[in-house]
């Protein structure tokens, strides 16, 4: 068990289960886009973790860039994205592959699929290492799941609780 701030969290996924999550991603993502060359657009702060670990893992050629969104205040969601940085590339007629660490009520997705339809790219794919199927109120196809999840809380591997856990190697979730 750890404490972080005012909560105690317990062990949830193993690295070795990330990892293996990850490879499986990536399988598929290569699948698709063998023909061509993707942008993976990883969304800050939580996917830091994720992008660098398909990247290490993407056998083709690819590139990268990084946008920044909020949408949690503390372990609850504001249902409002706020664009705190974004993107300075043009991606007119690109294949993009966006990767989040975590797809809950699936605003953020909204948001991001209407940021990136307008800038007329090829095809949009969305990848997310956890995924929240009972929180999802979206009708947005989600491309790459890692891991499906409870509708609980989770930090580590990049996922914070007010700023802590990113650094954490596996996933832990609120203790009960």
């Amino acid at each position: 068990m750890i404490q972080l701030h005012d909560k105690k969290f317990v062990p949830f996924i193993s690295e070795e289960e990330i990892d293996f999550a990850i490879s499986e991603m990536v399988k598929h993502i290569e699948d698709d886009h063998q023909e061509e060359t993707p942008v993976f657009i990883g969304i800050l702060n939580g996917a830091f973790m994720i992008v660098s670990d398909i990247l290490k893992k993407y056998r083709f050629p690819c590139e990268v860039s990084f946008m920044k969104l909020s949408s949690y205040e503390g372990t609850s969601t504001t249902n409002e994205v706020k664009q705190l940085i974004g993107l300075n590339q043009n991606l007119e007629g690109r294949s993009v592959v966006i990767v989040e660490d975590i797809v809950d009520t699936g605003n953020t997705i909204e948001e991001l699929k209407a940021l990136f339809k307008a800038q007329n790219v090829k095809h949009l794919k969305i990848a997310t290492l956890f995924f929240k199927p009972e929180a999802y109120k979206k009708d947005i196809k989600i491309d790459y799941i890692g891991i499906r999840i409870p509708n609980k809380f989770i930090v580590g591997y990049g996922l914070d609780y007010d700023g802590l856990g990113r650094n954490l190697p596996l996933v832990y979730q609120l203790a009960e």
